[in-house]
C-alpha cells in the first residue's frame, strides 16, 4: 500500500454491500468519499473547536494543524490506521494550572511541545519493545488515577471562572448538553458538546433581548455591566487570511506540569489503535509505537507554530462505524477541508466571543467526564481499590492533584496539583509494590485499555462467572 495515497475502488463506489467492510486502502466514489471527508470535520470540529479555546489558543490554528497533523498521521503509518486528528481535551487542564501561574500562550505551547516530544519518544520505545513496556510502567491503577487527576483538576476553573460569569445560561447550557450527550444517537451524540455551544449561543442572545446587561465579573476580578454576546468584533475581521502563529517558550515550572499527560494519551492513542483494529478486522499490534510516534511528532509540529496538539480522535473513530466506512480517503479530504476553513479568520471574534456562562455550562459537564475516564479505566483493567496496593498510591495522588497540593523546594521551584500527584501515583505503586508482602502481589493487573491485547484466561473467568450469575 506504500505510503497510503492512493484506494481502489470499492465495488459500484456506491453503496456497500450488506456486511461488506469499506477498508482503509478502499474508496467510495469521489463524491462520497467528499461527503464523509465533510462529516469527519464535522465530528471533530465540537472538541476541536472547545479545546483550544479553553486552553486561550487560536482555534482557527487549531483546525488548520489538525488537517496537517492527519496527513502526517496518515503517511507515517501508511495508511493502516483509519484516525483523523484533531486537539484531545487532556491537555485543558494544564494549560488552565499554567495561566494560573501567569503563564501565557508561548509557555503553553512550550510546554506542550515537549509533551509531544515525549510522546514521540514513547512511541518509539513502544516501537522497540513492544506493547508491554506500557503495561510494565503503566498498570490501569495509575493510568486511572492520573486520568481522574488530571480532569478533576479543572473543577475550580469551572466554579471561579465561568459559572459566575452568568449562572443561568450555565445552568441552561449544562442541562441542554447532558440530555445531548444522553439522548442523542449516531452523528448527532458526537457533536453534542458543539451543539451545546450553539444552544448556550442562542440562550445568551434571547437573554439580552430580554433582560439588558448583565452584573458579573468578566476577564477580571471586579464585576461590571457587560452584554453576554458581543459579537461586535465579528464586523472588523477580515474575510480571507491566515491563523496567528507564534513560536513556544521553555518553562521548567510549566514542562513540569505538562508531562503527566503523557501518561493518559498513550492510553488514549493505544485504545484508539485497538478499537480500529478490531472494528476493521486487521491486528495492528505492529504499528502502536508508530501510531503514538506519529501522534507526538504532529503534536510537536503544530505546538512549534502556536497551535494545541493533535491526537488521534475516537469522535472520528466511532463515526466510521455504523456502516463500516474505513476509507483513508475521507480522512485525506476531511484534512483538506480543515486547512481551508482556518482561511476565514471571521471565526475568530465568533470564538473569542463566547459568553463566559456558556463555556461553564458545558466545561461543568465536559471536566467530568474526563475525569470519569480515569475511573472507565479502572472498570475495564478491573482493579481491586480492596487492595491497598492500589488504593494507597491512587488515593494520596489524586487528592493532591485535585486539591493542588504543593512542595516547596526554593522561592523559584516548587512541585504541585497535576505534576506532584502523577509522581507520587508513579512512584508510589511502584515503590509500595517492591515492598508489599507476597499475597497483595498475587494477582497481576491486566494490561490496560490502552494495550493491544488482554488477558484471555482473565476475560474467560469473567464470563464463566457472568454465565454463572445468569444460571444462579
Amino acid at each position: 500500500m506504500g505510503f497510503g495515497v492512493r484506494w481502489t475502488l470499492h465495488g459500484d463506489g456506491r453503496t456497500p454491500a450488506p456486511g461488506a467492510v469499506v477498508r482503509p486502502e478502499e474508496r467510495l466514489s469521489w463524491p462520497r468519499t467528499a461527503g464523509l471527508g465533510a462529516q469527519h470535520v464535522v465530528a471533530m470540529f465540537g472538541a476541536s473547536f472547545v479545546a483550544p479555546v479553553l486552553m486561550g489558543l487560536d482555534p482557527n490554528l487549531a483546525i488548520m494543524m489538525s488537517g496537517i497533523a492527519t496527513v502526517i498521521f496518515l503517511l507515517a503509518t501508511r495508511g493502516r490506521v483509519p484516525s483523523y486528528l484533531g486537539c484531545s481535551l487532556s491537555f485543558v487542564g494544564v494549560a488552565a494550572a499554567i495561566r494560573a501561574g501567569g503563564g501565557d500562550s508561548a509557555v503553553v505551547t512550550g510546554a506542550v511541545f515537549t509533551v509531544g516530544a515525549a510522546l514521540f519518544l514513547a512511541g518509539l520505545a513502544v516501537q522497540r519493545f513492544g506493547a508491554r513496556i506500557i503495561h510494565a510502567a503503566m498498570p490501569p491503577v495509575v493510568t486511572g488515577a492520573v486520568v481522574m487527576l488530571i480532569g478533576f483538576n479543572l473543577a475550580p476553573v469551572t466554579a471561579s471562572t465561568y459559572w459566575p460569569q452568568d449562572q443561568w445560561t450555565a445552568l441552561l447550557t449544562m442541562l441542554f448538553t447532558g440530555l445531548a450527550v444522553v439522548c442523542l444517537r449516531g452523528f448527532w451524540s458526537r457533536i453534542a458538546i458543539f451543539l451545546g455551544l450553539v444552544f448556550g449561543y442562542a440562550v445568551s442572545w434571547v437573554f439580552d433581548l430580554v433582560f439588558g446587561k448583565i452584573h458579573s465579573t468578566v476577564g477580571g476580578p471586579e464585576a461590571v455591566d457587560h452584554w453576554r454576546l458581543d459579537l461586535s468584533g465579528v464586523g472588523k475581521a477580515d474575510w480571507i487570511g491566515l491563523p496567528s502563529f507564534h513560536a513556544p517558550s521553555f518553562e521548567w515550572s510549566a514542562i513540569l506540569i505538562a508531562l503527566p499527560v503523557v501518561i493518559a494519551l498513550i492510553a488514549e492513542n493505544a485504545g484508539h489503535i485497538k478499537a480500529v483494529g478490531e472494528m476493521t478486522g486487521d491486528p495492528l499490534d505492529d504499528k502502536l509505537g508508530t501510531a503514538i510516534a506519529a501522534d507526538g511528532a504532529a503534536s510537536m509540529l503544530s505546538t512549534a507554530v502556536g497551535g494545541p496538539p493533535h491526537t488521534t480522535y475516537s469522535e472520528n473513530i466511532g463515526g466510521k462505524a455504523p456502516p463500516p466506512r474505513y476509507t483513508n480517503a475521507a480522512n485525506r479530504a476531511a484534512a483538506g477541508y480543515a486547512r481551508r476553513f482556518a482561511r476565514g479568520p471571521q471565526s475568530g471574534p465568533v470564538v473569542a466571543a463566547i459568553p463566559g456562562g456558556v463555556l461553564g455550562g458545558i466545561t461543568v459537564i465536559l471536566y467530568g467526564m474526563i475525569g470519569l475516564l480515569g475511573a472507565q479505566i479502572w472498570l475495564h483493567g478491573r482493579v481491586d481499590l480492596r487492595n491497598p496496593l492500589n488504593l494507597v498510591p491512587a488515593a494520596a495522588g489524586i487528592i493532591i492533584g485535585v486539591g493542588g497540593v504543593k512542595l516547596h523546594f526554593t522561592d523559584s521551584f516548587e512541585l504541585g496539583g497535576i505534576a506532584l500527584g502523577t509522581i507520587v501515583v508513579i512512584t508510589g505503586y511502584h515503590a509500595l509494590r517492591y515492598f508489599a508482602p507476597a499475597h497483595l502481589k498475587e494477582q497481576e493487573p491486566l494490561l490496560d485499555s490502552g494495550t493491544s491485547a488482554y488477558d484471555a484466561d482473565a476475560d474467560a473467568d469473567a464470563d464463566a462467572d457472568a454465565e454463572g450469575d445468569k444460571r444462579g
